[in-house]
């Protein structure tokens, strides 16, 4: 499993992490700092100038989830990985892709006092070969402050174990911490487990309508942006019934009708990626007095809402957006269309 030690510069993570290996068996220390460092090497200097924080690198984002699993294929136990994470959709994205190689994480956050924080942070040792390197760690720090508050106060403290450090030595939060773990007081967190694919897949998304024909449109919790409602197709199953399915477990709808075919889209692989079949279906208009709607929270879903065709762009991929207008095309004229890449063939 994983023990992910959230929470603002100066909560004392890495000291805390450092002692707490010390007191759960078969444990090691993960800084996904490190991988950071490593690309500020590997990337262009360009590219890393447009980006403010390694954070926003996708690259990042799947390297640690990529190297907290293979160290855990190489030495088992617990990862206990000191880390920030300020951005729920970065959150979703890094445990999501935990959660789809059946990886456990219980997710804790230091939560000192403001005034504990600042002081710390003002006492923090910088290392002294970084030019204006005191000036600048310290105001990155306090920068991070008022980001900290706004996800603590919407939803970081629903997702995590938060551990009040104010008065309490690293040593002491490390002892807390393994006893809730072992104990199971913090417990594992509730995001879909969706399997990484090894093969071309086949995916079945189903599209929903307002009074309005607005399209339904929903923000996974276990991978960044939105989507349509759907999955992917499991082996024997129809795809117009996987779409009802995975339509039921991600909003809680269930169809009374078989939805009608609208595209058949090939999407190229594209490494990592494997591509596949992407099916839309025409799911029809939801009932107008409110009595077909998503049902939230759950473990599937952040969020969710109806958009037109032109609010839709804004909020998909591009090659998802040309499915979706084609989708819409097909719906108007009553005959299903072959894409490829989200162009008809």
């Amino acid at each position: 499993m994983i023990v992910w030690i959230n929470g603002a510069f100066g909560a004392g993570k890495t000291t805390t992490a450092r002692e707490l290996i010390e007191l759960i068996p078969n444990s090691t220390l993960f800084d996904p700092e490190v991988i950071g460092g490593a690309l500020t090497h590997l990337l262009p200097a360009k590219h890393l100038a447009e980006v403010g924080d390694f954070q926003d690198l996708s690259s990042w984002r799947r390297l640690v989830v990529d190297t907290a699993a293979a160290l855990l294929a190489e030495l088992g136990g617990t990862l206990v990985v000191p880390m920030i994470l300020l951005r729920q959709d970065y959150r979703d994205e890094i445990f999501g892709g935990l959660a789809s190689r059946r990886i456990p994480v219980r997710h804790i956050v230091l939560a000192p006092a403001e005034t504990i924080l600042r002081e710390r942070i003002a006492g923090r040792d910088v290392p002294p070969d970084l030019p204006d390197g005191e000036m600048r760690v310290r105001q990155w720090a306090y920068d991070h402050i008022e980001p900290y508050h706004t996800a603590l106060g919407s939803w970081l403290t629903a997702d995590a174990h938060l551990v009040d450090t104010s008065t309490q030595t690293p040593y002491e939060t490390a002892r807390y911490i393994a006893e809730a773990v072992r104990t199971g007081d913090v417990p594992v967190c509730d995001i879909v487990q969706t399997p990484q694919p090894t093969a071309e897949t086949l995916a079945a998304g189903v599209l929903l309508f307002d009074e309005q024909d607005r399209v339904l449109l929903v923000d996974p919790t276990y991978k960044p942006g939105w989507e349509f409602p759907g999955g992917v197709v499991e082996p024997g199953e129809a795809p117009a019934r996987a779409g009802m399915r995975e339509v039921a477990e991600e909003t809680g709808i269930r169809l009374d009708d078989v939805p009608r075919l609208l595209v058949v889209d090939w999407e190229q692989p594209t490494p990592p990626g494997y591509g596949g079949l992407r099916l839309l279906f025409d799911g029809g208009r939801l009932d107008a007095d409110g009595s077909q709607r998503p049902v939230l929270p759950g473990p599937e879903l952040r969020g969710w809402r109806f958009v037109t065709e032109e609010e839709a762009a804004d909020l998909l991929p591009p090659v998802r957006y040309e499915r979706l207008r084609w989708a819409l095309r097909a719906r108007e004229r009553g005959a299903a269309l072959y894409l490829e890449a989200g162009v008809p063939v």
